[in-house]
């Protein structure tokens, strides 16, 4: 798939043979464009920000000295960069000085020193410098805005990178980066944006990214585009709509027959039900909009011998997309089964990969191994390195550890300690393990026994931990997990957690979680109000089956949007479970929102 030479897709393919990306028409995925000249957006890493690009460094006397910090910083070893850079001398000309102050300002942000950051940043000279140097010290002020975020300021930082910035390939990277970033925001911020705006190409991507914001229906956000190019022909994001959304102007076959595959039947019918309940409310939002007239078919999987016979069925029934299976083990079968004549959009995602078929397999899911990647980004963005992982026993636990420690060290933060429980009898004794006390407790008797004496003593926890990742499985565990951690010295600590820790209603009992901060759907924290209205009177419209309504909801935002995921990893949908982005196995990412108990509410932050 190459950039659009004008400001609108080619025609789509006819999704009867195509479904969400466009599989065979961008011969098996969509492509990741190449990123080799500029680091990666949408998972910043600081030690991987080196040097690159089209423009080039300016020559130094001091090249081995910089080159060394760079091959530090790579190796997230900030203090060997400060002794390579130690030789360089007070007095720099104008471009060594920037160099000097960006790889020291580097190598504070590794070790979370965001004060001598900011004071390194705001010391730079006043001299106009070289314009890679000046491409390298934007690019690191925008991930920190980012992984801090703080979506706005980077988002307008990188406008006015795109003033200066001439590669097409960091063109484009920014435009994605600046877009992410807007969408992240909500409504109402992005409302104050635009009334503090005041340059022109700044206050168009505010308009843009608030056409969006609402979820309209697709001929709504259709007629709202057109309306955007027309009056902003020239703008730099009418060249090529960021998030695929250009491709919702280009014709295409509908779909004409959905059939829902889900397991009606059996122990998994009533998360089932309120999947399809999503699904049917998301539909007849659209119809009563007009943005939707295919014809739907609901198939019971229980009733058929494996998830292949149930496909097969829907398909000689005429469907032209087929949305489900919903078990992991449904979903597997699936993918091993080479004929799959009519696009799927799984509700599961499996480990292994999928068999390529004539038709793509995209698979959509509520994993909380993305929430887990997620807490550990806005933890590093907020200034933790040295973590405690509270972890259950069990595979779940292990698994979210594996891809919480993977995320976070690569970002640059250090595990100081971990304690797994296997009972709520455990509880106490991992934390305090993990803590050091019981070292503490045992100095404590030697003194004593030693004095022969009983001394007044107070434990002191391990000083080495700046942030707790509470990686609970259910609600009743994490509220007797998170007071623990007061009561042994660490109440102080932020607390990090992924959604498991919400049973998805108030409840009186989340006073005990007050402060931990988690990632959670956009649908619990207030996006999607009339779907979720038309499902509160629904048996499935509330308690611990929220969440899979809004997946179901979500299923049927993707059918809706499906020509975006053509743009392959520039595609961005705004769903009710989280930022939607696509990756090269054609499985949606999902990236939820950041909140905290008050009380016991939930509040985005």
């Amino acid at each position: 798939m190459t950039a659009f030479a004008e400001k609108r897709p080619p025609v789509a393919a006819p999704i009867l043979l195509l479904l969400l990306g466009v599989i065979a028409g961008c011969a098996g995925t969509p492509p990741t464009p190449d990123m080799s000249g500029e680091p990666e957006l949408e998972t910043p890493v600081i030690a991987e920000m080196a040097p690159q690009g089209p423009a080039e460094l300016p020559e130094s006397a001091w090249q081995a000295e910089f080159s060394a910090a760079e091959r530090r910083l790579a190796a997230q070893d900030w203090i060997g960069a400060e002794q390579a850079l130690q030789p360089l001398p007070d007095t720099l000309v104008a471009n060594d000085l920037a160099r000097h102050h960006y790889l020291l300002a580097r190598a504070a942000y590794l070790r979370g020193d965001y004060n001598t950051v900011r004071a390194l940043l705001e010391s730079l000279p006043q001299e106009p410098v070289a314009l890679a140097l000046r491409q390298l010290l934007d690019n690191f002020r925008r991930h920190m805005h980012s992984l801090a975020g703080q979506y706005r300021d980077s988002a307008r930082l990188g406008v006015t990178q795109l003033e200066y910035a001439l590669d097409p390939i960091l063109r484009d990277t920014l435009k994605r980066d600046i877009w992410h970033n807007l969408q992240r925001l909500p409504a109402t911020e992005l409302d104050s944006a635009l009334a503090e705006a005041t340059a022109a190409e700044w206050r168009a991507w505010l308009r843009l990214a608030r056409l969006a914001a609402d979820q309209p229906g697709v001929n709504a956000l259709r007629a709202s585009l057109e309306t955007w190019l027309a009056k902003h022909p020239d703008h730099v994001a009418a060249e090529q709509l960021p998030g695929g959304l250009g491709f919702l102007l280009a014709e295409r076959q509908p779909v004409r027959k959905v059939t829902l595959l889900l397991p009606l039947s059996g122990r998994l019918a009533p998360a089932a039900r309120a999947v399809r309940d999503g699904y049917l409310a998301h539909y007849y939002s659209a119809r009563e909009r007009e943005d939707s007239d295919h014809e739907i078919s609901i198939v019971d999987t229980g009733l058929f011998a494996s998830a292949v016979a149930a496909y097969e069925h829907a398909v000689a029934s005429g469907a032209d997309l087929i949305i489900g299976p919903l078990s992991k083990e449904a979903v597997t079968q699936l993918g091993r089964h080479p004929q799959r004549p009519v696009p799927i959009l799984a509700l599961n995602r499996i480990d292994e990969p999928v068999v390529h078929g004539s038709a793509a397999l995209v698979q959509l899911s509520l994993a909380p191994e993305d929430e887990a990647r997620r807490i550990a980004e806005l933890a590093f963005g907020q200034g933790a390195r040295r973590a405690l992982i509270l972890r259950p026993a069990g595979e779940r636990g292990t698994r979210l550890n594996d891809v919480l420690r993977q995320r976070w060290q690569a970002l640059g933060g250090s595990i100081a300690a971990s304690a797994t429980y296997s009972s709520p009898e455990a509880y106490s004794a991992s934390i305090k393990t993990a803590l050091n006390l019981t070292d503490s407790e045992q100095r404590a008797r030697e003194v004593r026994s030693m004095l022969a004496t009983n001394i007044e003593f107070i434990a002191r926890r391990r000083q080495d931990v700046d942030v707790v990742f509470l990686l609970a499985g259910t609600p009743a565990e994490a509220r007797s997990v998170k007071p623990l951690l007061a009561f042994h010295y660490a109440g102080t600590l932020p607390v990090y957690a992924t959604s498991s820790i919400y049973s998805g209603i108030p409840d009186p009992r989340n006073r005990d979680l007050n402060g931990a901060r988690l990632v959670e759907l956009p649908w619990l924290l207030g996006a999607n109000p009339d779907l979720r209205e038309a499902l509160a009177a629904g048996e499935t419209g509330g308690d611990s089956f929220t969440r899979l309504n809004a997946l179901g909801a979500d299923a049927g935002l993707l059918q809706s949007r499906c020509v975006q995921l053509q743009a392959g990893a520039d595609a961005l949908i705004k769903g009710a479970t989280g930022l939607l982005l696509l990756d090269q196995d054609l499985r949606i990412i999902r990236e939820p929102a950041l909140a905290t108990f008050d009380g016991s509410d939930l509040t985005r932050l």
